[in-house]
């Protein structure tokens, strides 16, 4: 059985920091948590663009941030 390879996509709003991690309040009002390769500490609180894919409904494979 094959997988279906799924692209990157954009996702873009508020980055936010909790206890646990980073997480992603999307303008169209979708919460993602963000797996992240690095810390976004300057991004922290700022409109930002995240380039990755959904590995699950909730949860963001971040392979880049940007301010938006």
């Amino acid at each position: 059985m094959g997988t279906e390879e799924q692209s990157d996509q954009e996702y873009a709003g508020l980055l936010q920091r909790d206890a646990v991690g980073f997480l992603l309040q999307c303008d169209d009002g979708n919460h993602y948590r963000l797996e992240l390769l690095r810390t976004p500490i300057d991004e922290v609180e700022k409109r930002v663009v995240v380039t990755g894919r959904l590995s699950d409904q909730s949860i963001l494979e971040a392979s880049g941030i940007r301010l938006a």
